[in-house]
């Protein structure tokens, strides 16, 4: 099937495709920069370092937000926490559960 009537199909039912919007955004220049503090360094075991992520997930109405941390050794999440707005609490939740099993 082509993707012109692939679009036929989705404008009878009434449906769109969702697109990334463009990333738009400047980096500030009066913002601090900070080294890379694990340039060298050989991970060769589990709880060395963590990492946490940040990602937004697109929704019907607006962003679902996930918080993750991850062991760059064994790759692995540690602890996740999901939220609808990008406040503080559900990172920090997040990481002092990995803490509290891992840590």
């Amino acid at each position: 099937m082509g993707r012109r009537h692939t679009r036929t199909l989705m404008k009878k039912m009434g449906i769109q495709a969702l697109y990334c919007k463009p990333n738009l955004s400047q980096a500030n220049q009066a913002h601090r920069k900070y080294p890379y503090l694990l340039k060298g360094l050989a991970i060769q075991r589990s709880n060395q370092v963590w990492s946490t992520d940040i990602t937004y997930i697109p929704m019907a109405k607006g962003f679902v937000y996930l918080c993750a941390v991850i062991d760059w050794h064994s790759r692995k999440v540690l602890a996740h926490r999901v939220s609808i707005s990008m406040e503080v609490d559900f990172c920090i939740s997040a990481l002092n559960e990995a803490i509290e099993k891992y840590g």
